[in-house]
């Protein structure tokens, strides 16, 4: 007989509410019980306590790896249970140890082992780990498993190895739509677009995911136009979108600065019947906030439960009253923060030292990097980048150099790059000029070093040491990146280059950019000639 207790009953009752269970309480009990009762060898019931507690939404895996080593004979479904729970815990790396542990003592992987460490993989981000788990694969003879050969192609594709990613696309024969999307979303990660929208193209078929997958790689890599005119042709031809896609139209819209096309998709939101959950309100609140619509960022605020809120949504509203320089309202909102009981991550010090740093408040600035520590995080190094960009912004350029040479961490382009700045609008040349050489060795294959330097021998009228940077920036080969500005008008996007003809109405651009121009010359515009500005056809 499978169970061993000679009362059925019981066994029945006890497998009914270990299926009914909801709670690692719960659980607890039942498997108090179950030990009570001498069944704690009995495979039925410890297979239900061991995928339960690796499965749980309290994530209890170490809890369900204790009792599968308790066990005499596990099977392979319970170390599947433990190793699937670790691949989606905050410890995805402890997925190998238990596989590991798994071969030692003689347990063989099936094809659902190996999903399970390819998910691990791809959270580790670690491209030689993958290698060796393909090559368990392949010793193991499921190479040709679609299952798993779907998870090595997005493992592969997670980890940045997109070689490897296309070698078992174009390997496995009977490809679906996972595979497809797997693929394309590992071009569109490693910022292959043009071969991720090739392979979109050729898709025989394609869902939400597949349109989510381009759309979000163009976003991530800057390339927002893109991603609104992919997600306009969804619109029309496509399917409904869902969170994730619009998680990533609303990050376009913010990098664009494109307040009428934000508000639209705030508005297809509603229309669709999206439940504006604490992810979408967050994306929401830093698109208002990054198109400088603070008030409307704060009515998507005010509208969440301070009970149901997150530590996210503050840092995001407290990062967009920061970012428009409203430094008082920004730590108000910190300590509106605490009060509701919502406990700070490093992000929200990122925030509040980038409010101080608008506002030039250096001790305050000081108080929050400590209280780092006192909140048991440990700095990193974009808030000691924050810090010398506070210290720099306030005139404090001796102060922020001697802070930058006492760091635990080594300095990066950003740190000495806001340090050359607050010496250039303070005066302070001397260590403007040894910033500029510091940036040059530590970037040298970046324009703006060189030309940074340049501005400071040109602010001291060093003018044959300017010409020597400018001349040494052309001996490397290191060419200037030409700058570029966005504009909305109409609901329409246009990017303009600089020294770009590109664009349909250039010709009347440049006309009016040439009578300006005439007309600063001579002084102001005269009265009633405003209007001209306004006068070119589709801008």
């Amino acid at each position: 007989m499978l169970l061993r207790n000679p009362n059925l009953n019981l066994n029945r009752t006890l497998i009914t509410l270990l299926d009914k269970c909801k709670s690692m309480l719960q659980l607890n009990q039942l498997h108090a019980v179950v030990i009570t009762l001498g069944l704690s060898q009995d495979v039925f019931f410890m297979s239900k306590i061991v995928s339960f507690s690796a499965l749980s939404d309290s994530n209890n895996t170490d809890y369900s790896y204790r009792a599968l080593l308790n066990l005499q004979d596990p099977t392979i479904f319970e170390w599947n249970s433990v190793i699937r729970g670790y691949s989606k815990s905050k410890n995805p790396n402890k997925s190998i140890s238990v596989f590991v542990k798994m071969l030692q003592v003689g347990i063989y992987p099936d094809h659902l082992t190996y999903p399970f460490l390819a998910k691990a993989t791809s959270r580790l981000l670690r491209k030689e780990l993958g290698v060796s788990i393909h090559g368990h694969v392949i010793k193991s003879g499921l190479e040709i498993d679609r299952f798993v050969a779907n998870s090595l192609i997005h493992m592969h594709g997670s980890c940045g190895d997109i070689v490897y990613a296309r070698k078992v696309f174009d390997g496995t024969p009977v490809k679906n739509l996972v595979s497809w999307n797997s693929m394309v979303d590992g071009y569109a990660k490693c910022g292959y677009l043009d071969l991720a929208r090739g392979l979109f193209d050729l898709m025989p078929e394609r869902d939400v995911r597949s349109w989510s997958c381009l759309i979000d790689g163009y976003a991530k890599s800057g390339n927002y136009g893109d991603a609104m005119a992919v997600f306009e042709k969804m619109r029309t031809s496509g399917p409904k979108a869902n969170e994730v896609t619009m998680v990533s139209v609303l990050c376009a819209c913010a990098h664009l600065g494109a307040l009428d096309k934000g508000r639209m998709m705030h508005q297809y939101l509603v229309d669709n019947g999206f439940e504006l959950n604490l992810v979408l309100r967050t994306s929401l609140i830093d698109m208002y906030a990054k198109c400088g619509a603070v008030e409307e960022a704060f009515a998507v605020f005010r509208g969440v439960s301070l009970r149901k809120s997150d530590v996210l949504i503050w840092n995001a509203m407290i990062g967009g009253l920061a970012t428009h320089g409203l430094v008082k309202e920004s730590l108000d909102l910190y300590t509106e923060m605490q009060i509701a009981g919502i406990k700070p991550d490093e992000i929200t010090f990122l925030c509040l030292l980038s409010a101080c740093a608008h506002g030039g408040l250096v001790k305050q600035a000081s108080y929050f990097f400590d209280g780092l520590g006192k909140n048991g995080m440990t700095a990193k190094t974009e808030h000691y980048a924050c810090m010398v960009d506070v210290m720099a912004r306030a005139g404090q350029v001796a102060e922020a150099y001697q802070f930058l040479c006492q760091m635990p961490v080594e300095p990066t382009a950003s740190m000495l790059g806001a340090l050359l700045s607050g010496c250039m609008n303070h005066g302070k040349l001397d260590l403007a000029e040894l910033i500029g050489k510091k940036l040059i060795e530590l970037d040298p294959e970046h324009d703006g070093r060189y030309i940074g330097l340049s501005n400071v021998y040109a602010i001291g009228r060093r003018w044959d040491e300017a010409r020597i940077m400018r001349e040494a920036m052309e001996r490397r080969g290191v060419k200037k990146t030409p700058g570029y500005s966005f504009l909305e008008m109409s609901g329409a996007h246009h990017r303009f280059n600089a020294h770009d003809k590109s664009h349909p109405s250039s010709e009347q651009i440049y006309t009016m950019l040439s009578f300006i121009v005439s007309q600063m010359q001579f002084g102001v515009l005269k009265e009633g000639q405003e209007h001209c500005l306004y006068g070119i056809e589709g801008i």
